[in-house]
């Protein structure tokens, strides 16, 4: 019997897979004492859990505004800037991990 692999895994791609988002608790139980970012908080969850990135520049193409960081992190402006989201983006396993969110009085003063 031959055993049939998804292309992805024959390929050792990503093809075919989205990201999968970790933390997202961190971002919604911040959204708990800033009402005002949920639903930018929920469509940023959306529109990542449905994207491939393979490199910054993809990450660039979907979020021109975001910042890449050294160690494979980027910072995120969400609701127009008024709050920043730092991640850690593992682009071989397609994982985004919610490091941290602020406003952005509190990630002028976050050492990153």
């Amino acid at each position: 019997m031959t055993r049939t692999f998804p292309l992805w895994e024959t390929l050792g791609s990503t093809l075919g897979r989205t990201m999968q988002v970790y933390g997202a608790d961190v971002l919604m139980t911040f959204c708990e004492s800033h009402a005002d970012l949920r639903k930018s908080a929920e469509r940023w969850l959306r529109a990542v859990g449905t994207s491939v990135w393979n490199a910054p520049n993809d990450v660039k193409a979907s979020y021109a505004g975001a910042s890449i960081l050294s160690g494979d992190r980027v910072v995120f402006n969400l609701k127009g800037n008024k709050y920043r989201l730092v991640a850690k983006i593992d682009y071989e396993k397609q994982v985004i991990r919610i490091r941290r969110v602020g406003t952005h009085a509190e990630y002028s003063k976050w050492k990153l």
